[in-house]
């Protein structure tokens, strides 16, 4: 079943359907009506001369710049051209096909003026695997994502490029290929294209998706290191976490619960310390916040994904146009920026228990470095050294950058939100993410072998499925080859899928 747009019903979910696994989608018929019926109200408008903004107008500097009627077609043309200004390499055909649903969701409230042929012309290239070439950078995040939504609206001019089937081609011969007509720009259909901070809302909406996935894997992580280190699993008890009422404290507590499960550590026969060191004992607290802090971007987020980002809006009920400032990027891009922070806070966490497992004076009995032949052998001495160079990338990137605005368009655009700097950075915090938590499994994985105790349910099946794919470290190898491994495996969630399949969603 195709998924049906209304202007109202968009989640992350959805979003990583449409745009990661090509679900088709359909427009509502009542957001059919909307459309034609706001349409119609401006073209009304247009008609009797009343000053509207991206209309009749320049934009920006030039807002106060009235056109006269044989240059409204051309203005729109020329306003995508100008703004087609990114540069670089492109940005995944999955963000690009994020936006694209985002600005067609837009456009089902009837509250932006376009004609319903350019919005049925995108649902269409979503449906036919048309993907607009679209720069990943040049946005600053306000007025919308301008550079990046323009190279999209250049396919309503049968111009740009686009990927189809695999190949990149001209823009023209991707729609014909696909059996899609260009529509043309007319009034105000090129501004309700590119106003709005599609690309930078799809783009977060991805990462967390993508982020959550990981979230969850570094609370397996955390089982297999405090099995590994004989860690007193008290401080894990939901009691605790309910007294003080996180909600992100008191599922991860559960999650890390559930993957020790039926094992000797949770059973309280392994011999443990009254009190272990904070990076073993406030993992629920430190990965909870974390959990808080995605669950508030996930809200704003999804209210960005189903409101009227555009500039004007048109109520055609109360016959109004209003030029405002809901292409503002600031609303996600704040969100955002502490939900990258919390994904290099979590990393950091992992790393310190990484040191607790090669340390052999923290480690409560694993040979150091996790190596039986320390001295002529250095087991996974370099390993940290890995996971501490990737750390301080990621702490690098956590500074905001909705705090970074530099203004534009002769001062006319002052305050911009950089939301796209924000989007950009957090997919690299998130790449190191993985190999990060992909070591930290590696050596939970080699300190479990040197223990003779029954693990838990989930750590159990972890271990297994990094078995497929890294040997024990018996003697010295070059471990670059099973660091790599050991990323994308993490990236992929089999990890996750495996251990979900013994202990149910650990969000449950």
């Amino acid at each position: 079943m195709p998924l049906v747009v209304s202007g109202s019903d968009l989640t992350i979910k959805s979003v990583i359907e449409v745009a990661r696994h090509n679900k088709k989608v359909t427009l509502h018929p009542e957001a059919i009506t909307r459309i034609n019926l706001c349409r119609a109200m401006l073209e009304k408008k247009i008609a009797a001369r009343e000053i509207m903004y991206g209309v009749n107008t320049g934009i920006g500097e030039f807002s106060e710049v009235v056109l006269d009627d044989n240059q409204l077609r051309d203005f729109q043309k020329y306003l995508v051209y100008n703004h087609a200004a990114g540069i670089g390499d492109p940005a995944p055909e999955e963000y690009v096909r994020g936006a694209m649903l985002g600005r067609i969701n837009v456009h089902a409230h009837g509250n932006s003026g376009v004609r319903l042929e350019i919005v049925q012309t995108l649902v269409e290239m979503l449906n036919k695997n048309v993907t607009p070439f679209v720069c990943q950078k040049g946005s600053v995040g306000a007025s919308g994502d301008l550079a990046p939504m323009s190279q999209i609206a250049l396919l309503m001019l049968g111009e740009g490029q686009a990927f189809y089937k695999g190949d990149l081609l001209d823009g023209k011969i991707a729609l014909e290929k696909a059996g899609i007509e260009v529509p043309g720009l007319e009034a105000r259909d090129g501004l309700a294209i590119i106003n709005g901070s599609n690309l930078l809302t799809a783009m977060s909406a991805i990462f967390l998706y993508d982020a959550e996935r990981w979230l969850k894997q570094a609370e397996i992580a955390a089982a297999m290191s405090l099995e590994a280190l004989k860690a007193n699993m008290r401080p894990y008890l939901p009691k605790l976490h309910e007294a003080r009422g996180f909600k992100g404290a008191i599922r991860s507590a559960r999650a890390i619960n559930k993957c020790v499960r039926n094992g000797d550590l949770k059973e309280e026969k392994i011999a443990c310390k009254i009190q272990d060191a904070y990076s073993m004992r406030s993992t629920p607290q430190i990965i909870g916040a974390a959990h808080d802090a995605l669950a508030y971007g996930r809200s704003q987020v999804e209210i960005e994904l189903n409101g009227v980002g555009d500039n004007p809006i048109f109520f055609p009920e109360e016959d109004l146009q209003i030029s405002g400032a809901n292409f503002q990027g600031s609303p996600v891009s704040v969100p955002m920026d502490m939900a990258g922070a919390c994904i290099t806070m979590v990393s950091v966490l992992s790393e310190r228990r990484l040191n607790r497992l090669n340390n052999p004076a923290l480690s409560v009995g694993l040979p150091a470095f996790l190596t039986k032949g320390a001295g002529m052998f250095s087991g996974m001495m370099l390993s940290q050294y890995t996971a501490d160079m990737q750390i301080v990338e990621q702490r690098i990137l956590s500074a905001p950058a909705s705090i970074q605005s530099i203004p534009a368009a002769a001062d006319q655009e002052d305050f911009v939100s950089m939301g796209m700097n924000t989007a950009i950075k957090n997919f690299q915090i998130l790449d190191n993410a993985y190999g990060i938590l992909g070591i930290e499994l590696m050596a939970a994985a080699q300190a479990l072998d040197f223990r003779d105790y029954h693990f838990g349910d989930g750590v159990r099946s972890a271990h297994k499925v990094i078995r497929k794919y890294v040997d024990h470290l018996d003697i010295d190898r070059p471990l670059y080859k099973d660091h790599t491994v050991m990323k994308e495996l993490v990236e992929s969630g089999e990890i996750l899928d495996a251990v979900e399949r013994v202990t149910g969603p650990l969000e449950a």
